[in-house]
């Protein structure tokens, strides 16, 4: 019998995975010798040699290496000889051991024979007589090969003349490498096809249909040879999109797929409604498009105003039905797509709402809610989202590395319902209270006998705390039990001043205030780790379970689902805590690496 297989993850290697299946083969009565065959088979090392080697020359597929020498064989032979001419110590007598050895020599000679050989395309010669059929119009014959790549380039049929022009030429591309075929070039032929009179989507099928090599005829445009400047702008998605969920897009196969909180290099704005970008870290080096900040902000209004978004949910990539066409213009490609452009379509921003802060804390953090953020006084840098939240679209970031001397980033904790995070922040502050601090609070209630001023809490009169609201002085606040309760921006100045790194734990909305070259401040997302076996059967071994309902789980799911839907393009980590062990330990961890790495912040942070 073959017992349930455990689960392989997308990195498990194939001989990983033989091991594994090696393992859950048991033979029973009836099977016992197909079983033990298979068993046999499946437990060859030769078998599991093949699997490592197939993996390894997937991974230098990927690499596309090439070879450093064409002589490796002789490269050999002649170290051999230098070992052999002299007294060899134990590591040299090995060496000449290894390379003496049939295996290594056949592969060598493989790897020359191999590297000797050139394996690229031969293009066939131009013809000798052209009919050009053309009069005073200079003429370009451009010969790509082609290949499993995009050529990266995309056309457009001319309003007013009806000619076939290059609508843009994707960075990167096949196209764009060639410096061959630039934005503006008129398609005469492709392949000796005339294409003057022919649709988009029949070019494509020219195109698709071709094998080996693709001849263009083109007519040059005017100034070819002023190649546009490569722009290096970062921008942090604030949104996902789905390039083939957008019918809005010129090309669905041209288009960059990404997610929320990818960084996104923008290597051309040539185009004011389609940008040119690549996702950082990615290895493609050819760049595709995503839709430009006024063009995605334009048709989120657009749908906004049509009334067909809901005003609670951060805007998701757009789809489009006929009705939605305004002002289309007929764009194909080279890639083989034919589609039409809709002019606008909008979606609303989210609206933040107050909720409890901790799941477990009764009193005083059960009950309190943010009365009133910060405005800001006039000047101050603010990010982008702070003052214009309208719509999620980008936020334009470079990397920031604190500098020798300089004040320590805040740390700002954000947590969903069961998440702790006051047990955490003090965890922390108590391991290392020289490194930590965290900002002391104002209340207005009596102080206790065995309190300090300045360090449970900063007593003053419900005058002063007032006066304080009214001066902007508070993050939050909040009242219980005829008290008042807040946490000001000159408790966190002063632990900040101390060069000492302060650790606040604040509802989501404060982040409005806070998030501002002032303070740079790093946001952790801790949200608990809730299994599907806890919502199917309570009492599991997890201290979280410990003494939650059903209707529990379900509300501190759907609280850690809220807070990162409308806060989660601010969050710079998202911690999920298992344990509180195990949940310190990754957020020590995190603040070290705040501390000597560098991450991705908004361009106003350090720009002056």
């Amino acid at each position: 019998m073959i017992e349930a297989m455990p689960i392989v993850s997308a990195s498990t290697g194939l001989h990983e995975t033989l091991a594994l299946l090696t393992s859950q083969l048991h033979p029973d009565a009836n099977h016992k010798e197909d079983l033990v065959f298979l068993k046999d088979v499946f437990s060859e090392k030769s078998l599991s040699y093949l699997m490592k080697i197939h993996e390894k020359l997937k991974q230098y597929e990927k690499q596309s290496p090439t070879p450093v020498l064409h002589s490796a064989s002789c490269l050999a032979e002649d170290l051999a000889e230098e070992l052999q001419s002299g007294v060899m110590e134990d590591d040299e007598r090995e060496l000449l051991l290894l390379l003496s050895t049939p295996h290594l020599k056949a592969v060598l000679s493989a790897h020359d024979t191999v590297a000797q050989k050139n394996f690229d395309p031969v293009l066939p010669p131009l013809p000798e007589e052209l009919d050009y059929d053309l009069e005073e119009e200079s003429v370009k014959i451009v010969r790509l090969v082609k290949n499993k790549e995009p050529l990266g380039a995309t056309i457009r049929r001319d309003e007013v003349t009806g000619a076939v022009i290059v609508a843009r030429i994707m960075r990167g591309g096949a196209a764009d490498r060639s410096g061959l075929v630039h934005v503006g070039d008129e398609l005469r032929e492709v392949n000796g096809n005339l294409i003057i009179h022919k649709r988009p989507d029949e070019i494509s099928q020219i195109l698709s249909q071709s094998q080996g090599s693709i001849t263009l005829k083109i007519i040059p445009a005017v100034g070819e040879d002023d190649r546009l400047k490569e722009s290096r702008v970062y921008l942090r998605a604030l949104f996902d999109y789905m390039p083939f969920e957008d019918k809005a897009t010129p090309c669905q196969e041209a288009g960059l797929p990404f997610k929320r909180g990818d960084i996104l290099q923008v290597v051309s704005q040539d185009d004011a409604t389609w940008w040119q970008a690549k996702r950082v870290g990615d290895c493609n080096l050819r760049a595709a498009l995503i839709p430009s900040t006024q063009f995605q902000e334009r048709r989120l209004r657009y749908r906004m105003k049509m009334g067909s978004f809901p005003a609670a949910v951060s805007p998701k990539t757009p789809t489009y039905d006929r009705a939605d066409r305004e002002d289309c213009d007929s764009e194909g490609t080279l890639n083989g797509q034919d589609i039409v452009s809709p002019k606008s379509k909008a979606a609303p921003a989210f609206c933040g709402h107050a909720f409890s802060w901790d799941f477990y804390s009764a009193g005083l953090r059960r009950s309190f809610r943010l009365k009133k953020d910060r405005q800001g006084s006039p000047g101050e840098p603010r990010t982008p989202d702070a003052n214009q939240a309208d719509f999620l679209i980008y936020e334009e970031v470079t990397q920031y590395l604190p500098r020798r001397g300089e004040r320590p980033r805040l740390i700002v904790l954000i947590g969903s319902l069961g998440a702790r995070i006051t047990e955490l922040k003090q965890k922390v502050i108590t391991e290392n209270p020289r490194r930590y601090g965290v900002a002391v609070p104002h209340t207005t209630r009596s102080r206790k006998s065995h309190e300090r001023e300045g360090v449970e809490y900063h007593f003053i009169t419900k005058a002063a705390f007032e006066a304080d609201i009214q001066n902007n002085r508070f993050i939050e606040y909040g009242e219980y039990k005829d008290n008042l309760y807040g946490t000001s921006l000159e408790s966190i100045h002063s632990v900040l001043d101390r060069n000492k790194v302060c650790l606040v734990d604040v509802q989501p909305e404060a982040l409005k205030t806070l998030r501002t070259a002032e303070y740079k401040p790093y946001v952790i997302f801790v949200r608990p780790r809730i299994h599907n076996s806890q919502c199917k059967k309570l009492g599991s071994s997890s201290s979280l379970s410990v003494g939650i309902t059903e209707e529990d789980l379900q509300e501190m799911m759907q609280s850690s689902e809220r807070v990162d839907e409308r806060y989660g393009h601010w969050v710079d980590y998202v911690l999920v805590k298992e344990d509180p062990v195990s949940a310190l330990a990754e957020l020590q961890a995190v603040l070290q690496r705040v501390e000597v790495e560098s991450h991705w912040v908004p361009v106003c942070w350090v720009r002056t």
